[in-house]
């Protein structure tokens, strides 16, 4: 199964987003602060990080340059989900080492796509009865 980790410190976003990955077939972890997703990707095995920017503790940025500085979660695929959709917020993700970048809201498919595309196409089965 694939395992993922969100860090994200809004707990209706939080809830929202893990309920509808879980319901896609993924095994979903979480973290509500930067810190504590940064000591959950060193500790256990992710297959991919769902970060939210804006985190209490340590930014999703700090938290970003803190795993690619890890030789343990140096190759972790990261995507940066952020409400700042600004000119030049993508690639300031991409500089602090994510390998992708979403807005929110989250738009479902969008996101997938993405996570599949840096999983090589690893999509889970749905759970049967899943949306």
């Amino acid at each position: 199964m694939v395992k993922i980790l969100l860090v994200e410190d809004n707990e209706m976003n939080r809830d929202m987003l893990s309920r509808r990955l879980e319901r896609k077939g993924y095994d979903v972890e979480m973290a509500v602060d930067g810190r504590q997703g940064v000591e959950k990707a060193k500790t256990l095995a992710y297959d991919l990080v769902l970060m939210d920017m804006s985190l209490p503790e340590i930014d999703g940025w700090e938290a970003t340059r803190e795993l690619r500085a890890d030789p343990t979660t140096k190759e972790l695929p990261i995507i940066a989900l952020t409400a700042h959709a600004m000119s030049g917020d993508r690639e300031k993700a991409l500089e602090a080492g994510c390998n992708d970048y979403d807005t929110k809201p989250i738009e479902l498919s969008r996101l997938l796509g993405k996570m599949e595309a840096l999983l090589g196409g690893a999509a889970p089965a749905a759970e049967p009865g899943g949306a």
